[in-house]
């Protein structure tokens, strides 16, 4: 039963993605044992209830699966900040594969490089192996030239735009990647596909000017999801995403309406360093 509820579930992912070019073995989608890994770890008991309930909104085993996501692996995660990913991909490469987590800089404010330590040490056995980098203005070290076989990012590129970095972190990411390896790439999605987030609190983000950006540096876009989109997201709120769960920066003012709505409207791409 587990079998075939995995499989109708990726499969349902899979009918989602758009495709761009022909496929690779080495950017395709996460199938056999290493999808049914994935789904074990994100199945896990050391995941937080609270954190397994955003499981509907993230959709983790899907999103990683459409970036080809495999235990034997070298990725990096971009600005984890607490680690929602972090608790993922810690465990499912600590056996075969290696993880960066290109973190904040740690003279930065803000409690997110306190969190993720505090994740690190929780629990030696899973993340112990996780390898911190830093990634900052004038800081681009995120991993060895070349090592990397998946880049990943998560709703970070709003962030680097209002700091005016985004260009230098995507150029860092090509340099880390192998050729052919990957990038993965989930943003708020802004109605206007090319706007750009230029000023803090402005957190969706143009699709168009994100490819633009990001294939300005060398790569090439080979492929979309929807698993993230969510038409329900007007993406007109009173404090922009923050406004949704699970932020919910009106606290209680408007709480159901919020809640019916659920997480942004993300776009979820796939781009590739050419060999």
């Amino acid at each position: 039963m587990k079998r075939v509820s995995l499989s109708v579930t990726i499969a349902a992912a899979a009918l989602a993605v758009i495709p761009f070019g022909p496929a690779r073995a080495d950017s395709g989608q996460t199938s056999g044992a290493a999808l049914e890994k994935l789904q074990a770890v994100v199945n896990g008991d050391h995941r937080s209830a609270a954190n397994k309930a955003r499981d509907a909104h993230r959709h983790p085993v899907e999103t990683l699966a459409f970036f080809g996501i495999r235990p034997d692996m070298t990725v990096v995660e971009l600005w984890p900040f607490g680690g929602w990913y972090t608790e993922i991909l810690a465990p499912y490469l600590k056996d075969e594969g290696k993880v960066y987590l290109a973190a904040n800089d740690p003279s930065a404010p803000g409690p997110y490089n306190k969190q993720l330590q505090e994740l690190l040490a929780s629990r030696p056995d899973l993340y112990g192996k996780a390898e911190l980098t830093v990634l900052a203005p004038g800081k681009h070290e995120i991993a060895p030239d070349g090592s990397a076989d998946l880049v990943l990012t998560f709703r970070n590129i709003h962030n680097w735009a209002w700091q005016g970095m985004e260009k230098d972190v995507f150029a860092a990411a090509f340099r880390a990647l192998k050729p052919g390896g990957v990038l993965g790439v989930v943003e708020h999605r802004h109605n206007d596909p090319k706007f750009e987030p230029k000023e803090r609190g402005q957190a969706y983000v143009g699709e168009d000017y994100a490819v633009a950006l990001i294939e300005s540096v060398g790569f090439k876009l080979v492929g979309k999801s929807d698993v993230n989109n969510n038409p329900k997201d007007t993406k007109d709120h009173p404090r922009g995403v923050w406004t949704l769960p699970p932020n919910y920066a009106l606290g209680d003012q408007d709480r159901e309406k919020y809640a019916a709505i659920g997480e942004s409207d993300r776009f979820t791409l796939k781009f590739v360093k050419s060999e």
